[in-house]
């Protein structure tokens, strides 16, 4: 187990962009600190727009689908540094950093971020809870449902479908920590709002440990051409009449 915010960051960001946050030197022009994603509803109106016309679809849509996009980008870098590293980044609204883009998700930085260790899943999915759900998540989830009459129960649905999603990433970028991410994440899943937000269902590849279902749909199935995700509480697409 190690401390080094520095280095779990790194480690979580070879999984991919969705759990990229710099750090160090950089230029500052256009960074603002994530907490005014939660007070200023400018640049998560603006995002919400551009959402719902890249694809073509109503402002509920859209809504969700932006908003599991940026809780994704929120949440993934710390719970995947908790499972490859046994370290919560201390990634507060007040130091983590975002910069609007047009098209791409928005870049994440921190200049020197404290961080924590956890010797047990337990540890680390209270831990993770303390950072995430009050500081940012809740907050992100008011921020959107001021501007989009969008249910509480499917946006933390969005929520606890990223996590399972970080999970079996993890476990299969590494498959020598599989089961201590299947224990940090199981145990977040039962916590605050999450809780309820879905079931654990025995294991179908490539998941390892249980596979994520949950009681909720994102609306995915609403975006022209789109459809059911993995996890859907819905077994076949509605018709819409």
């Amino acid at each position: 187990m190690q401390t080094d915010a520095r280095g779990a960051l790194a480690a979580a960001a070879e999984l991919g962009p969705f759990f990229a946050v710099a750090t160090g030197p950089t230029d500052a022009s256009g960074l603002r600190p994530v907490r005014d994603l939660y007070t200023d509803p400018g640049p998560l109106r603006a995002r919400l727009a551009h959402v719902e016309a890249v694809l073509g679809s109503d402002a509920r849509t859209a809504a969700s689908i932006t908003f599991q996009g940026l809780a994704a980008r929120v949440l993934s870098a710390p719970l995947a540094a908790a499972m490859l590293c046994g370290t919560v980044p201390l990634l507060t609204p007040d130091v983590l950093h975002f910069r609007v883009t047009d098209d791409k998700p928005w870049p994440l930085w921190c200049a020197d971020p404290d961080a924590i260790a956890v010797p047990d899943a337990a540890a680390a999915a209270r831990a993770l809870a303390e950072l995430l759900i009050d500081p940012h998540l809740a907050p992100l989830v008011a921020a959107v449902r001021a501007q989009v009459a969008v249910s509480p129960r499917l946006l933390w649905g969005n929520v606890a479908s990223s996590v399972a999603a970080g999970k079996r990433l993890v476990a299969a970028h590494r498959p020598d920590v599989a089961e201590r991410a299947a224990a940090i994440a199981e145990h977040l899943l039962a916590t605050g709002s999450l809780q309820g937000a879905g079931e654990l269902l025995p294991p179908r590849p490539p998941d390892h440990g249980w596979t994520f279902r949950r009681h909720s749909c994102c609306l995915y199935y609403r975006v022209p051409g789109g459809g059911l995700c993995g996890d859907c509480a819905l077994d076949e697409v509605p018709r819409r009449s």
